[in-house]
């Protein structure tokens, strides 16, 4: 080996060294740590080509804990930066009544109604008892506050609804998803309460991997 070759390769094993220990002390210095606070997947799904960062919440609305986070994750989403994209997606464990809970959900977000009903169906099964997972009962429900119940039940049972029940399905199985509320961020990244240790951290901790996303890192 000659001396050039040598020198050049010691520094670049030197800057190498000390690129490593910066990362080193930055993933040190961050509060959150990879397999604790959050998982990162091995591999990364698609995000739509918008440019944006995609956050994806993982719910069912028989949830309890779905339905205690909703107040503050609807607070937090409102207040995301103009680069970020939020969605709601509805899982399925098994056929009931989850699926059922999954076209309720994609009827009203077909109809412009998830700011005004989307909350009323948790208050409607936590609190009322509710179970709404049949038609008729979900018919009730909605007309009850104001939809037209031949529309929604049309809707229902469109083809457009059935799509985004398949496409949920898919994209919860890239996440790995085995329980909820779960935020997935840039089909990358998924904390949960369990993760965090509470609904707020689980906020801070997408922040956290939201800036990560966007550092590409």
């Amino acid at each position: 080996m000659k001396r050039r070759e040598f020198s050049t390769r010691m520094m670049a094993t030197a800057v190498g060294a000390v690129t490593l220990s910066a990362g080193s002390a930055a993933q040190a210095q961050s509060p959150f740590v990879e397999g604790t606070h959050y998982v990162k997947l091995s591999q990364p799904g698609v995000v739509p080509s918008d440019g944006k960062i995609e956050v994806v919440e993982f719910f069912w609305y028989g949830c309890p804990h779905c339905h205690a986070f909703e107040p503050a994750l609807d607070a937090w989403q409102k207040k995301l930066p103009t680069d970020v994209a939020f969605r709601r997606v509805p899982v399925a464990f098994r056929e009931e009544p989850f699926v059922a809970h999954q076209r309720l959900f994609y009827s009203l977000e077909a109809m412009g109604l998830v700011d005004t009903i989307h909350r009323k169906v948790f208050s409607a099964i936590f609190l009322d008892k509710l179970r709404l997972d049949k038609l008729p009962e979900i018919l009730a429900f909605v007309t009850k506050n104001g939809v037209d119940g031949a529309k929604f039940s049309e809707v229902f049972n469109s083809f457009s609804v059935q799509t985004k029940v398949r496409q949920a399905k898919q994209l919860a199985e890239v996440y790995r998803i085995d329980g909820v509320p779960t935020l997935g961020i840039q089909a990358r990244f998924y904390t949960s309460g369990s993760l965090a240790g509470s609904p707020e951290r689980t906020l801070a901790v997408a922040d956290y991997l939201i800036d990560r996303s966007r550092k590409k890192v």
